[in-house]
């Protein structure tokens, strides 16, 4: 764990003490980095989002460690003194406890804060191992897009009872685990709810309701300029239920980014609209 990592961590700790959102936005560059920091974004996810909003892909299977490390550096160099959280990648992860560590300290010292896997099940030990090894864990519950191919594609999770409660019962073994974060994505917002009121790990929803912890967003979907993989038609692409253009609402990308810095802490934003 870098030294800094737990002292931010209990700073995130304090905002949900005291009962104030958390805000969360994807980055993948020092520019981006340094604008988010100066706002004031409490965390920057360092996510593996950037094969499809950067590569151009229409998943994120292809993205690499040594894509992410190297993201994750460039992150760190422009917002030196906020909290950044990497994904681990397809592959890098799944199938050994001792690689899941090596690679979550590469990411760790490339100046991630946290690193964050999907999946429940299994991927509860992989948490436990981490976390025992002092490595900050966020788990990724709901809808995985790494696993979109399983899933039949982009499609809400937990809205049956029976893949409610394994929602519920991964998110607890997560907590139970010690990890330090919990991402929901795309689950019914009564759901989260529930997930949030139950575990001690602070929450953050995209797609998941007004109820979590925090909330998460693209930062191409917050300015609007994403319009899916490179060779479809923007035409075809029609963005997700949860997504807003902040810039669409403002007159820079700065007064978007504390417009929804804003919108999150005054729970304004996601509104029904944006939820399931």
């Amino acid at each position: 764990m870098q030294p800094n990592s737990s002292n931010k961590i209990n700073n995130l700790s304090k905002l949900t003490a005291f009962g104030e959102k958390i805000t969360m936005l994807t980055c993948y560059d020092a520019s981006f980095a340094k604008v988010m920091e100066l706002e004031g974004v409490d965390v920057l996810l360092v996510g593996d989002s950037l094969g499809m909003v950067l590569q151009g892909a229409d998943n994120t299977l292809n993205v690499s460690m040594h894509h992410m490390t190297y993201h994750t550096k460039s992150v760190a160099a422009g917002a030196p003194n906020t909290f950044i959280v990497a994904d681990m990648p397809v592959g890098s992860y799944e199938h050994d406890n001792e690689a899941a560590l090596k690679n979550a300290q590469w990411l760790i010292k490339s100046g991630a804060s946290m690193v964050k896997f999907e999946g429940g099940g299994d991927r509860v030990e992989t948490a436990r191992y981490l976390a025992s090894h002092g490595v900050p864990v966020c788990a990724h519950l709901g809808f995985t897009p790494q696993s979109v191919n399983q899933l039949g594609g982009y499609k809400i999770q937990g809205k049956t009872e029976a893949s409610a409660q394994k929602i519920m019962n991964d998110a607890k073994a997560m907590d139970e685990a010690g990890v330090s974060m919990v991402v929901l994505e795309m689950v019914p917002a009564t759901l989260a709810e529930q997930i949030t009121n139950t575990i001690k790990a602070p929450t953050i929803g995209i797609g998941a309701g007004v109820n979590c912890s925090g909330q998460v967003l693209v930062l191409q979907d917050l300015i609007g300029i994403y319009t899916g993989p490179a060779d479809k038609a923007p035409s075809d692409f029609k963005s997700p239920r949860f997504v807003r253009n902040f810039l669409k609402e403002t007159n820079s990308i700065q007064e978007a980014i504390a417009a929804y810095i804003k919108a999150v802490k005054d729970q304004s934003f996601p509104a029904e609209e944006h939820s399931y």
